[in-house]
């Protein structure tokens, strides 16, 4: 384990869906950190909890009970603002690659860094060709999503994602529309970046082909984080010396 403080750090987190007699509890005393430069891929049956619980560590959903904490910033309570300014330092990869298809693949790039407003039009076409270069697409910069490949398109959505040196980027499902060496081609470019810039990746897979790139898997199961590749017990539930 790195001795650097956590990006994330999560302490007896519960969620629920639904009120009054539709009230169902979704996630389990979740007790969680990551820390910098480390990939975690969480793993577990459709249902469990893991999307939920990234949507939360995304703040993309409201903290309901417990403690989730981003580089030490506290988002139980947090209002939309300070989660609109928590979600700009976090990159996000989807299943989908949610690219603009009248956009370039330079300017769908281009698009997140100009998010920052200190950043000049100049600057940010150069960050993004450049990030376009580093994932192998530096000859498609004025391709149109539509004449690209799925890995092509996904590797956009990295490059998108990690324009900005986040922190912390969140991946749900990146592999699962893409053939066994595409899929493999994204992770192991997911690694080399994130190791790079010490970005932390926390993965959502069913993908047993990738398991190996990270640096640690957790279960998710019934809502509950049971066990982890140390086998450390991560909440109630989990059985004690555990290992995937």
């Amino acid at each position: 384990m790195l001795s650097k403080e956590p990006v994330i750090s999560i302490q007896h987190l519960n969620h629920y869906y639904g009120k009054g007699t539709l009230k169902r509890q979704i996630l389990f005393d979740i007790n969680l950190e990551i820390y910098p430069g480390e990939i975690v891929i969480m793993t577990g049956p459709s249902g469990s909890g893991k999307t939920t619980l990234l949507s939360l560590i995304g703040g993309l959903r409201s903290v309901q009970e417990g403690s989730l904490k981003f580089l030490g910033l506290e988002l139980y309570r947090a209002n939309q603002k300070k989660l609109v300014n928590i979600r700009q330092k976090i990159g996000y990869i989807f299943q989908a690659h949610n690219l603009l298809e009248f956009l370039t693949a330079r300017q769908n790039v281009q698009m997140a860094v100009e998010l920052n407003k200190y950043i000049s039009h100049e600057q940010a076409i150069a960050k993004a060709e450049a990030m376009l270069r580093a994932v192998g697409l530096g000859d498609r910069v004025d391709y149109y999503p539509e004449n690209l490949s799925g890995g092509q398109k996904q590797r956009i959505a990295i490059a998108r994602a990690l324009v900005n040196n986040p922190p912390l980027v969140l991946a749900d499902e990146p592999t699962a529309a893409l053939d066994k060496q595409s899929g493999r081609d994204v992770v192991e470019l997911m690694q080399r970046l994130a190791k790079e810039h010490g970005t932390s990746i926390l993965l959502v897979t069913h993908d047993n082909r990738i398991l190996d790139i990270a640096d640690r898997i957790v279960e998710m199961e019934d809502g509950i984080l049971a066990r982890d590749s140390y086998g450390k017990v991560t909440s109630k539930g989990g059985m004690q010396n555990s290992k995937l």
